[in-house]
C-alpha cells in the first residue's frame, strides 16, 4: 500500500516536472513493479500488456472517430451550427449562450472531442456575444463548460476507452450517453437563463430571427445531423457495430468536406496526420497506464480499498459515490484520458463484484470527469478557452463556469436517483449480427 501511494507522489512530481504523462506513467510502473518482482518480470509484464493493448481489436474504432472527427473540424461546420442555434434560441436574454451550448452539443455529437470543441467554438461563438455586449465572465464560461459535452454525447473518444478497459458494450454506452447528454444541456439552459435573470446585463437579447432566416439556418446543417443520426441509429438498430460505425462515420465525414469544398490533398493528409498523432498519444497513455495500474495492483493498493471499503459497511453506490470525490480531484491535475486510463483498471474491478451496472459506472465517471474539465486549478477546457481568448483573465472564465459546474452536480445527483435516465434506451437496443 505505502509502495502504491509513493508511486503515485513520484509520478505527480514527474508530471510536474514535463515528462509526458504516457512516459511517467510506464517509467513508474516498470520501476515499481520490478522492484516487487524483479526487472526480467516488469519487462515481460510490460511487453504483454503493450501487445495485448494495441491489438485489441475494439481499439479500431478509436482512430476512425478520431478521424472522422479531424474531417468535422476540417469542414468548418462549426459556423453553420452556430448560426442555426442562434436562430432560434438568439432572442431570447441570454440567448446567445444558450446558442453556444446547443452547438457545442451538436459539434461534440460528431468531434468527441472536448478540447476541439472549446477550441472551435471560441473562435466563433466570442464574437458576436461580445457584439450584444455579454459579460466575458458568462461568455467565456458557457464555452468552457459547453466544451465538456463532447465527451458525453456519442460518439466519444473516453466511451470507447472505458468500453475497452472494461469489456462494455461501446454502443450501448454510446446510446445511454444520449438522455444524459439532452439534460445536461437543458440544465445548462436553465443556469443561462437564471444567471441572466439574477443581472440581465450579462446577457443582453439578441435580434430575433425571422421563420425564413430560421429554416435557412437549419438547412446548412442537415448533411451533420443525418450523419449522426446514421452512426447511432444504425448503432441502436443493430444494422452495424461500433466499429462498422466509426468507419462510415469517418467515410461520410471526408464526403461531408469534400461536397463543402475544404478538403484538398494537403487538408486530407493534415487530417491523417492529426488523427495519427492523437491516436499514437492515447495509446502511449494506455500502454502506460496499464502497466503502472498492474504495479499499484501487485503493490497492493487496490486489495486495501477494497478492505477500507468493506470496513466502512457502505452500499454500492455510497462506494461510487466516494469514486466520484476521488475524480473530483484528480480532476484537478490529469486530463479526462488520463484519469480514465488511470483509474478504470483500479475502480472497476471493486465496483464489479458489488453489482453496480457498468453502463451506469460509464456514465457516471464521464460526467464527473466533465466536472474536473472545468474546475481549478487546471481545468484542461478553461485553460483551452484561455488559449484561445487571451485578452480574458483565466480567473474570469473560472468564475463563468461555476453556474454550469452546479448544474453538472445536479445532473449527477440525478442520474444516482434515477439511473433509467442512462439505462432506459442501450435496454432497447437490438444487438448486430455482424462483428
Amino acid at each position: 500500500m505505502e509502495v502504491s501511494l509513493i508511486g503515485f507522489a513520484v509520478l505527480l512530481a514527474l508530471c510536474f516536472i514535463g515528462i509526458p504523462l504516457g512516459f511517467s506513467l510506464l517509467l513508474v510502473g516498470l520501476v515499481g513493479f520490478s522492484l516487487e518482482r524483479g526487472m526480467a518480470a516488469a519487462l515481460s509484464m510490460s511487453g504483454q500488456q503493450i501487445l495485448d493493448f494495441s491489438t485489441n481489436y475494439g481499439l479500431t474504432v478509436l482512430p476512425l472517430f478520431v478521424l472522422m472527427g479531424s474531417f468535422i473540424h476540417r469542414a468548418q461546420l462549426s459556423d453553420e451550427l452556430y448560426e442555426a442555434a442562434n436562430a432560434w434560441l438568439g432572442h431570447r436574454r441570454g440567448g446567445l449562450a444558450m446558442a453556444t451550448v446547443a452547438a457545442c452539443a451538436g459539434f461534440a455529437a460528431v468531434s468527441g472531442s472536448s478540447l476541439a470543441t472549446a477550441a472551435t467554438m471560441s473562435k466563433v461563438a466570442m464574437p458576436p456575444m461580445r457584439r450584444f455586449r455579454y459579460a466575458d465572465s458568462l461568455a467565456s464560461g458557457t464555452i468552457a463548460a459547453g466544451g465538456t459535452l463532447g465527451i458525453l454525447i456519442p460518439p466519444s473518444v473516453p466511451m470507447v476507452i472505458y468500453g475497452i478497459l472494461t469489456e462494455t458494450d461501446i454502443g450501448k454506452l454510446f446510446i445511454a450517453g444520449i438522455l444524459p447528454g439532452i439534460l445536461m444541456v437543458l440544465l445548462f439552459f436553465i443556469s443561462i437563463s437564471l444567471t441572466t435573470r439574477l443581472n440581465p446585463a450579462m446577457g443582453p437579447a439578441g435580434d430575433r430571427a425571422t421563420s425564413q432566416q430560421r429554416w435557412q439556418a437549419t438547412r446548412k446543417i442537415w448533411a451533420v445531423v443525418a450523419l449522426f443520426v446514421l452512426v447511432l441509429g444504425g448503432i441502436y438498430l443493430g444494422v452495424f457495430t461500433p466499429t462498422e460505425a466509426a468507419g462510415i462515420g469517418a467515410f461520410g465525414s471526408m464526403l461531408f468536406a469534400l461536397a463543402r469544398g475544404k478538403l484538398n490533398v494537403e487538408s486530407f493528409a493534415d487530417a491523417l496526420i492529426d488523427s495519427c498523432r492523437t491516436t499514437a498519444m492515447i495509446f502511449m497513455v494506455g500502454f502506460g497506464a496499464l502497466v503502472f495500474s498492474n504495479f499499484v495492483n501487485l503493490a497492493g493498493l487496490t486489495g486495501a480499498m477494497v478492505e477500507f471499503i468493506e470496513n466502512l459497511n457502505v452500499s454500492p453506490t455510497g462506494v461510487v459515490f466516494a469514486m466520484c470525490i476521488i475524480y473530483v480531484i484528480l480532476g484537478c491535475v490529469f486530463d479526462s484520458l488520463a484519469m480514465l486510463l488511470l483509474t478504470v483498471p483500479i475502480f472497476f474491478p471493486i465496483i464489479d463484484p458489488l453489482g453496480v451496472d457498468p453502463i451506469w459506472f460509464g456514465i457516471i465517471v464521464i460526467i464527473v470527469i466533465e466536472i474536473g474539465l472545468i474546475t481549478p486549478p487546471i481545468g484542461m477546457n478553461v485553460f483551452m478557452v484561455k488559449t484561445v481568448l487571451q485578452d480574458v483573465p483565466v480567473w474570469a472564465i473560472f468564475r463563468g463556469v461555476w453556474p454550469f459546474l452546479a448544474a453538472t452536480l445536479v445532473a449527477l445527483a440525478l442520474l444516482f436517483a434515477f439511473p433509467e435516465i442512462a439505462l432506459m434506451l442501450p435496454e432497447y437496443m437490438i444487438t448486430p449480427t455482424g462483428g
